[in-house]
């Protein structure tokens, strides 16, 4: 019912800012929370970040808050990661994923729970 192609990867130092993109198709993209998840080799996908179909609620895991924001366009049907202050340990490849299901938004940290997903894109932080 959607596609979500993802965009703004790359390779940045340490303390620097990313923005990451997730433009999705179809006509029923205010119907989804989306989120944002991601992994590195040998472990599992890892949840970062949820905002809410209206954009008014959003939910972060311990190790982005006060780092991450995100945000969506319902105009634009897209959904933003804005990355600041980056540490090697956020590299990783980073996931947008979205979920038709009506949950509360600090409860949607589990990949089970988006039913489509977007290609995914390296973000390298540098030391």
């Amino acid at each position: 019912q959607v596609q979500l192609v993802q965009s703004g990867g790359g390779l940045v130092q340490a303390g620097g800012s990313l923005r990451l993109s997730c433009a999705a198709s179809g006509r029923t993209f205010s119907t989804y929370s989306m989120g944002w998840f991601r992994q590195v080799p040998g472990k599992e996908r890892e949840f970062v970040a949820v905002v809410s179909r209206s954009g008014d609620s959003t939910y972060y895991t311990d190790s982005v808050k006060g780092r991450f924001t995100i945000s969506r366009d319902n105009a634009n049907n897209t959904v933003y990661l804005q990355m600041n202050n980056l540490r090697p340990e956020d590299t990783a490849v980073y996931f947008c994923a979205a979920s038709v299901l009506s949950r509360i938004i600090e409860t949607m940290d589990r990949q089970g729970y988006y039913q489509y997903w977007g290609q995914g894109t390296q973000v390298t932080v540098s030391s």
